[in-house]
């Protein structure tokens, strides 16, 4: 080992001078080692910068299987204090300031030694994109501000970028894919095959300003759409539908639905939500609603910034889904099957699904998880209205500000699934509402960061059998129960050869004797 330990810089510097990053434990000359060199974790860090918040996650895999798949896994989460990255567009200066706490835990999660070699991603996604629409140069400068301050830090940062929606919707659909082991298993050989009879499931994203649906289509689908994405992974091409919805995030389809109470009313300042329970009332000012670029067309003709508006609640479950589908347009599509709204192209939705995000934490709200049926759905999202009080809603509105929403957020994903995505009372059993696999979340980055390190290959590293498991497994069986028939005709042989020679022994003995 003392030659192993002299070799150590020299074979360090070569590898910093090939461009090569992977790490190396530093090896300790009091304990006794084979001559082999012991590999350690290699870490990623995403930064999932949506609408209203941003999430820091910290992902690590094993260094000796760096391009393999099944061992990245999420080991640390940190949500950033403060509103979304787009809120800083007046103060783009001001945006970094909010990372100081997550990313002084990020540096104590990664090894020091290790921070060098960690690369960092920033994606920011729906909020974002808004911006960017709305004050280009107010985005760009916020982008800035942000890669200035990640610059200073430890890390490899590789860049803050707004990812489009199309790419959300994929990168959601492989993460959830990815942690439930629907693209690679290991077989008895400990070999990475492609699972058989295993179908992908699609997935379903709600954030803020955006909501995403990622399935793979029916053979017979429109490939010509910018819809479908031919996604390869592994040696395998999926044609994969997926489509974002801007300004159809929660909180965003919130403000469209008030704003069109406010448009609806004879009365400009004082107006009734049947979403909000029966007493409850909060107050916005119109810029709150209208400040949006999803309801600058539906500002009022004397707009005002500044103005109050009060909403009081009726806690009326009927009245509230019958207006919240008012924000949808069904009419374009003229009642077609491949039509989701807005005369939008969606193919009939088939297999399972994932929901997460946003549907994950409204189902929880209404003590549902895992999947359920649309009438257990139907019955919780009505009795939360109709059974919470106003001082018990006030004591849960204390404790988590999208408390109020609840009643609006349930119907709002009813007639997101049942009236835009077509799902019926068979199918949406068909729903897994989930926030993570194991210990890690499912959600875009995981995905985002799988494709910006290449840990997922196009081609297939696999091992492909001739024939399918089941026949394999038959023949291997028949092969298996010839030999041990054959083994024991061989051993049959001889215990009658042995006996045969006994008996020509015992014979010739008697001959001799006489």
């Amino acid at each position: 080992h003392q030659q192993v330990l002299k070799r150590q810089p020299l074979l360090q510097a070569q590898r910093a001078k090939s461009g090569c990053s992977r790490p190396w434990r530093k090896l300790d000359p009091s304990q006794s080692y084979k001559r082999e060199w012991i590999l350690f974790l290699l870490y990623g860090i995403v930064l999932d910068a949506g609408s209203s918040r941003t999430t820091v996650y910290v992902y690590q895999w094993p260094a000796e299987k760096e391009n393999n798949t099944g061992v990245v896994s999420q080991t640390f989460k940190c949500s950033v204090k403060g509103s979304g990255i787009s809120s800083y567009g007046k103060k783009p200066q001001d945006a970094p300031k909010a990372f100081e706490e997550c990313m002084h835990k990020v540096k104590e999660q990664v090894p020091t030694h290790l921070h060098r070699s960690t690369r960092i991603h920033l994606g920011a996604t729906a909020g974002m994109r808004l911006l960017r629409l709305q004050n280009e140069t107010a985005a760009n400068e916020v982008l800035a501000s942000i890669q200035s301050y990640f610059k200073s830090q430890p890390f490899d940062f590789r860049g803050a970028q707004i990812i489009s929606g199309q790419e959300e919707g994929v990168y959601g659909w492989i993460t959830a894919n990815y942690l439930m082991g629907n693209f690679l298993e290991k077989n008895l050989w400990h070999m990475w095959v492609h699972p058989h009879g295993v179908e992908t499931a699609g997935a379903l994203d709600l954030g803020g300003a955006s909501t995403q649906i990622s399935f793979v289509a029916e053979e017979k689908v429109d490939l010509n759409t910018s819809d479908i994405t031919q996604v390869s992974l592994y040696g395998y091409t999926y044609a994969l539908y997926t489509h974002s919805f801007q300004c159809y995030g929660r909180n965003e389809a919130e403000k469209r639905f008030l704003a069109m109470l406010l448009q609806n009313s004879t009365t400009k300042t004082y107006l009734i939500n049947p979403c909000y329970p029966r007493d409850y009332s909060t107050n916005f000012t119109m810029g709150h609603l209208f400040d949006s670029l999803c309801t600058v067309n539906q500002r009022p003709a004397r707009y005002n910034p500044d103005k109050i508006i009060t909403f009081e609640g009726t806690g009326d479950p009927s009245l509230c889904r019958e207006k919240v589908a008012s924000i949808f347009d069904f009419k374009t599509c003229h009642d077609r099957e491949t039509c989701s709204f807005d005369g939008i192209y969606q193919p009939k939705v088939k297999g399972k699904f994932v929901a997460f995000a946003g549907f994950y934490y409204t189902a929880s709200a209404l003590n549902l998880s895992g999947s359920f049926s649309l009438d257990a759905f139907n019955s919780s999202s009505w009795n939360f209205l109709i059974n919470v009080s106003t001082e018990k809603y006030s004591r849960i509105y204390s404790m988590c500000v999208y408390a109020r929403s609840y009643c609006f957020s349930a119907n709002y994903i009813y007639h997101l699934f049942v009236n835009v995505y077509k799902f019926t009372e068979d199918t949406w059993s068909q729903i897994h509402f989930k926030k993570e696999v194991g210990n890690s979340s499912i959600g875009w980055s995981l995905g985002y960061m799988l494709s910006l390190t290449n840990q997922i290959p196009a081609e297939s590293p696999l091992i492909r059998l001739p024939v399918q498991p089941p026949v394999f497994v038959g023949i291997l069986a028949l092969f298996t129960a010839a030999a041990l028939l054959c083994l024991v005709f061989l051993a049959y042989l001889c215990l009658v050869s042995r006996k045969k020679r006994h008996s020509e022994h015992a014979f010739d003995h008697a001959v001799d004797s006489d």
